[in-house]
């Protein structure tokens, strides 16, 4: 009995003995390592950095970032006869690095978390692999958003959509997880936008959030005809289905689809579940389609009365103004036009619109060359929406030119003793005055 508790003290004796040797040996290795990567020399930085993460994976943090920056040091030329070895080192590091992070994290501040640095070895993997796969990619950057959420960086959240964006282009039966990503990723950018801690970390997510919707536009399967291919054989067996409805309008609204009948089916099946501003816009534009205008401007007015956001307001007024022209209402047309622009003052359609409905009904007087003075105001509007709006610049000197036509000459006014650059009010339902243009 004796003699066996002699030789079990003798063996914990050397299993601290051999312990406290390798704790030493790491320290020293650390050591080493440290002042060897500090000084960028990471030729001798690598043995000593490795040994440590090796022999004594917890001892501290900065062995991991200095051990990514030695092995990619070593990742500058893909036809090296070590790069391979040097790839999965680096690839083991980052495995490594994320299942010691949360002890690390107990100790110390500024330990990202396993979910965050899984975003990091994929943005390595697609720089550093010879040949990536991008599911591989893609499956990493799904799980670190999904965990992360709003705590995600920018760039983890755009690498996930261009991933999502690439599988897409290659498969387009994967369009329906592609359009999830995005709605999702563009779901956490806005609420890291509207979370942001200044104006300057508000900038950079709405830059992100431009950005998704770029890679958005790119993916080759976000046209209005492809969206209707997509989703439109799948709208009847889904009509039940809030979220598929919900996701499918949202989809279609910011690609500008909302006269496709997809969009006005799913909007409709929404509606019966749940009368939303969004939903009733979509049911305008089913009524606006089959030429009900009256029934169209009825249910642009429900969005209007349920919708918070003054820009969305401003395009449901002018599309109600839409409907109103075509139904041949000018001056309700106009109206709505105007609720557009005190909805949005940067708003140049309106105008257009405007000029467009003056145009239609330019006879107020029974002077041929007094009624072509109408045109003088409808240039007025489309130099207006110019000046507020330059994005609409092209379609409004196209009508400049075309109404130009139909100005008087200064000879068709001289009887009615009227004088280019003089003020005149149009009559009638118009009732607005201009400045006298003539050819």
């Amino acid at each position: 009995m004796k003699m066996r508790m002699f030789f079990m003290g003798m063996l914990l004796t050397v299993g601290v003995t051999v312990a406290f040797a390798q704790n030493e040996q790491c320290t020293k290795n650390s050591s080493i390592a440290r002042a060897a990567a500090n000084s960028g020399n990471y030729q001798d930085a690598y043995e000593p950095n490795m040994a440590v993460l090796k022999d004594c994976p917890t001892l501290r943090y900065y062995h991991y970032t200095d051990g990514i920056k030695i092995l990619k040091s070593f990742l500058t030329d893909k036809n090296s006869a070590d790069y391979d070895k040097y790839f999965q080192e680096l690839m083991d590091l980052r495995d490594a690095q994320m299942k010691y992070a949360p002890e690390f994290a107990t100790r110390q501040r500024g330990v990202p978390t396993p979910a965050r640095l899984l975003a990091e070895k994929a943005g390595d993997y697609l720089q550093f692999a010879k040949n990536p796969d991008m599911k591989q990619a893609y499956q990493w950057y799904k799980e670190s958003v999904e965990t992360e959420k709003t705590n995600s960086r920018a760039t983890a959240i755009l690498s996930f959509v261009q991933m999502s964006k690439e599988l897409v282009k290659a498969d387009k039966g994967f369009a329906d997880t592609f359009f999830a990503d995005y709605l999702a990723a563009t779901k956490l950018a806005e609420e890291a936008a509207a979370n942001a801690g200044d104006d300057e970390a508000k900038k950079n997510w709405d830059a992100v959030k431009e950005n998704l919707v770029a890679e958005f536009i790119n993916s080759g399967v976000a046209d209005c005809e492809s969206l209707q291919n997509i989703y439109g054989p799948r709208v009847e067996d889904n009509k039940s289905n809030r979220e598929f409805l919900v996701n499918t309008i949202s989809i279609l609204s910011m690609m500008g689809c909302r006269e496709s009948q997809v969009y006005t089916d799913a909007s409709f099946y929404m509606y019966q579940i749940e009368p939303t501003a969004e939903a009733a816009v979509g049911v305008a534009y089913r009524y606006y389609k089959n030429g009900d205008y009256d029934e169209a401007v009825k249910y642009f007015d429900e969005a209007i009365g349920m919708e918070d956001d003054d820009a969305k307001k401003a395009e449901m007024a002018y599309a109600a103004a839409a409907a109103l022209l075509n139904g041949k209402k000018l001056a309700q047309a106009r109206n709505y036009c105007n609720r557009a622009i005190n909805f949005k003052s940067d708003f140049g359609q309106p105008y257009i619109l405007i000029a467009m409905a003056y145009a239609q009904s330019p006879n107020w007087t029974d002077d041929g060359a007094m009624n072509r003075l109408t045109y003088s105001l409808c240039i007025d509007k489309l130099q207006r929406a110019i000046a507020v709006d330059p994005s609409c610049e092209e379609q409004a000197r196209q009508l400049i030119r075309q109404y130009s036509a139909y100005l008087p000459s200064s000879e068709d006014l001289f009887m009615q003793g009227v004088k280019a650059g003089e003020r005149i009010t149009i009559g009638g339902w118009i009732g607005e005055s201009t400045t006298v243009r003539t050819k």
